[in-house]
């Protein structure tokens, strides 16, 4: 059986994966809080842990592996939109208008990482519909002494759990003298964190022992894995952002709640995405959410090219030149598959025949702590001009990469090879020119392919030409629609 390895930041180390049970791996990734449109760093962990799960269900089988995402639908930003819907005239309730913004939101956050081929987790549970855990959980600490009451609020204490700081490699003390901490005067430590606070009358509250009130954000997470992976599962992860204090505070109270069981063997960590070199931020204006690509015309397939074209635990840096080349890179892929006869019936016909199976290059790649730019390399290298048999352990690997999501829609999809990065009005007639120079070339009319060429040149569009794939083309920003209407072919 193929062996993965993962670095664990728990350890530090790349270890040798060990399930639990091999026939029940189980893992939890920490999911948005639905206020907003997901940004494309809110894309990484999803990706990353969609890569992850894919390798693990290949391994161990597809009926071997649980998979959870949340959702925190219990936040301030959530509460203020509620509030402003209900001062500018709505006519529902603050629960109703809190609940009208998730699910807008979640519907949102579906569709958009939908488009980039992630699988939806087997479970993805609301902080909402949990409350009677959190609280129970919260009620069990304070019973074991690592949790007490005061004014309204329930916290942790820090002091209780020796092992605290120990994923971010911080003492407590450390992290007092390094940390922005909200000093209340109800704290026995600065660094003691909420377990539940109080509610009033403009935000949600839920009734509980300490009084009307909702639970703090780090144990939303312990209560909803436990309840659905049970309290020692194999691995928990997300943003390097949530190392601390989010994961760090976690593990506190769930191993404080379950002390034999240790919570998660592995502990996986992405690193934090970057736009043209620079940090992504609304002040330098160059913060953009996955719709905003996706509305700009850039395919959900490009945007999962240059997210795993470099390693989850290094910093991921999108640059228009980089989307620009995956673009090219899957136009050449998806054009090879569809000349091949691929859709889904091809696709079921080879799986039957057996000889569905990816690269071993590639499974070894992902293997070694899922390093998908060594995977896509690999892709590179396999010789796309054989038959549709032959190829299909490159159709498979790009399958099991999740660069195709429906191969009864690769050939629309396969359409990419006559556009660019980006979008313009003209773009599908341009596209339609070049997809019948493309049908002249195939058929060896040379002399028309090379009168539609010349004549787009002319008309100031640039054509592009790659060995093995379909021609490509840039529409200038101030290109006049207009004179397609006269262009001689």
């Amino acid at each position: 059986m193929t062996q993965i390895r993962l670095t664990n930041t728990r350890t530090r180390t790349k270890e040798d994966f060990v399930p639990i049970n091999r026939d029940d791996v189980r893992l939890y990734l920490c999911g948005p809080t639905v206020y907003d449109r997901a940004h494309l760093g809110n894309a990484r962990p999803v990706l990353v842990f969609d890569l992850l799960v894919r390798l693990l269900r290949h391994v161990y089988g597809a009926e071997a592996v649980t998979y959870v995402r949340n959702f925190t639908d219990v936040d301030d930003k959530i509460n203020a939109e509620a509030q402003r819907r209900k001062a500018a005239g709505s006519p529902l309730s603050l629960e109703a208008l809190i609940t009208e913004r998730t699910d807008e939101t979640i519907a949102w956050y579906h569709a958009d990482m939908d488009a980039l081929g992630a699988l939806r987790p087997d479970h993805e549970p609301r902080a909402t519909a949990y409350i009677a855990q959190m609280i129970a959980m919260t009620t069990d600490l304070i019973a074991k002494g690592h949790a007490y009451e005061a004014e309204g609020h329930v916290l942790f204490d820090v002091r209780s759990f020796p092992d605290y700081g120990k994923l971010s490699g911080r003492s407590v003390d450390d992290m007092i003298a390094g940390a922005r901490v909200e000093v209340a005067p109800f704290k026995r430590d600065p660094m003691d964190f909420v377990l539940w606070k109080p509610s009033d009358a403009d935000v949600p509250g839920w009734a509980s022992p300490w009084g009307r009130g909702r639970p703090g954000w780090h144990i939303e997470c312990s209560a909803m894995s436990a309840a659905l992976l049970g309290p020692h599962f194999d691995i928990h992860g997300g943003g390097i952002d949530l190392q601390f204090p989010h994961h760090e505070n976690e593990i506190a109270q769930s191993c404080c709640a379950h002390p034999q069981a240790g919570f998660a063997n592995v502990w996986l960590h992405n690193e934090m995405l970057q736009v043209e070199g620079k940090k992504m931020s609304k002040s330098l204006g160059n913060f953009f959410t996955v719709r905003d690509l996706l509305d700009r015309g850039v395919a959900g397939e490009v945007i999962r090219f240059v997210m795993l074209s470099t390693h989850y635990r290094k910093p991921m840096d999108w640059t228009e030149a980089k989307a620009a080349e995956a673009e090219r890179h899957i136009e050449s892929w998806f054009f090879a598959l569809v000349k091949a006869g691929y859709d889904r019936r091809m696709v079921d016909v080879l799986k039957d025949g057996d000889v569905w199976k990816p690269l071993d290059s590639v499974v070894d790649a992902l293997s070694n702590d899922l390093n998908a730019s060594e995977a896509i390399a690999a892709l590179h290298k396999f010789p796309t001009s054989v038959s549709a048999v032959q190829m299909a352990p490159f159709a498979a690997s790009l399958e099991l990469m999740g660069f195709v999501s429906d191969w009864d829609e690769i050939g629309s999809v396969a359409r990419l090879g006559v556009g660019s990065v980006g979008d313009h009005p003209a773009r599908d007639r341009v596209a339609a020119i070049l997809r019948a120079r493309d049908e002249a070339k195939r058929i060896k009319d040379f002399a028309t392919a090379d009168r539609i060429r010349k004549a787009l040149l002319d008309a100031g569009i640039e054509v592009r030409d790659t060995p093995g794939a379909p021609s490509s083309f840039t529409i200038p920003v101030d290109f006049d629609e207009s004179i397609l209407d006269d262009l001689i072919l």
